[in-house]
């Protein structure tokens, strides 16, 4: 778990088989870190907990330290963030190509605190991604920040994700995800009750929402207990990577950065469970454990 350099070259060769391209168009000439190597560096820190580039480079041996500086791997990361969105669709489309059921929820991400929303500048270079204040049921608690949206399957991987500001309601997400999945069943909580969205989702793509009621409404039904049950899973991933990952630490001051350090959390969790599958051969879910 400790052996940086060996947990690197495993996620290595799991990226080169998935992946052709070395190069971005926008490279005039070949770099000594290869697009590919940097983007599982980045994956390889995440993975072990290194939430710090300092603290990265610091433990980094020279091999790689004399092919890339500091500044130069941070600016070549948040470039890469669409390669890397792709790298983790590569990843899932081994898991999700013929799943038919799959679990939608949502959890805050903390900018900063509350009491220094007024004055905080992070994030705010670009109008359509200002983070706002927002609630969250679940821990009863307001934040000021975004709010990570979420789709995965009942095996528990990721298939879709999106950021919004916090204020941002649940629903809103259900009328993006239309081009993304069709042909399955979906299950949400409460937050996504809606008999609009709901006929809508069935009659533009198929789309089953199963969702609780609430204890008022009229012929009211409890949802099965499967449901109940599958719901879960989405749960159990938002605390993995709350956990090990880390996800609400934020050492970020663009949305880019951000959103480079959220995708990054979650290819890494995509890419451990791609190990523990095709590598392995034990459960996906089962994180922190040696991949070496």
């Amino acid at each position: 778990m400790n052996n940086l350099n060996a947990n690197y070259e495993r996620i290595l060769e799991v990226l080169r088989k998935i992946s052709e391209e070395q190069l971005l168009a926008y490279q005039r000439r070949q770099p000594r870190l290869s697009d590919l190597e940097l983007i599982c560096l980045s994956l390889t820190a995440e993975f072990m907990g290194i939430d710090s580039e300092n603290d990265l480079f610091r433990k980094l041996p020279k091999t790689i330290t004399a092919k890339i500086e500091r500044s130069v791997y941070n600016r070549r990361r948040r470039k890469l963030a669409n390669n890397l969105n792709d790298i983790r669709l590569k990843l899932a489309s081994h898991f999700n190509e013929f799943e038919d059921c799959f679990v939608v929820d949502s959890m805050p991400l903390e900018v900063c605190k509350l009491s220094r929303s007024s004055r905080s500048k992070i994030c705010k270079e670009d109008t359509y991604a200002f983070p706002d204040k927002g609630y969250c049921a679940a821990q009863n608690s307001n934040y000021y920040g975004h709010k990570l949206h979420a789709i995965c399957s009942v095996n528990g991987v990721f298939q879709s994700i999106d950021l919004s500001p916090a204020s941002v309601h649940d629903i809103n997400y259900l009328k993006d995800i239309k081009m993304q999945i069709s042909d399955c069943t979906l299950i949400g909580d409460r937050g996504y009750l809606s008999a609009e969205i709901q006929l809508n989702l069935f009659e533009s793509c198929n789309i089953t929402l199963s969702t609780p009621m609430r204890n008022n409404q009229k012929q009211y039904k409890k949802q099965p207990y499967v449901f109940r049950k599958k719901r879960k899973r989405i749960e159990t991933l938002f605390s993995q990577l709350c956990d090990q990952f880390m996800i609400r630490r934020n050492y970020a001051k663009s949305f880019q950065g951000f959103k480079t350090r959220i995708l990054s959390k979650i290819t890494a969790l995509t890419t451990i469970q791609f190990i523990n599958k095709f590598v392995f051969n034990r459960n996906i879910n089962n994180i922190k454990i040696s991949i070496i």
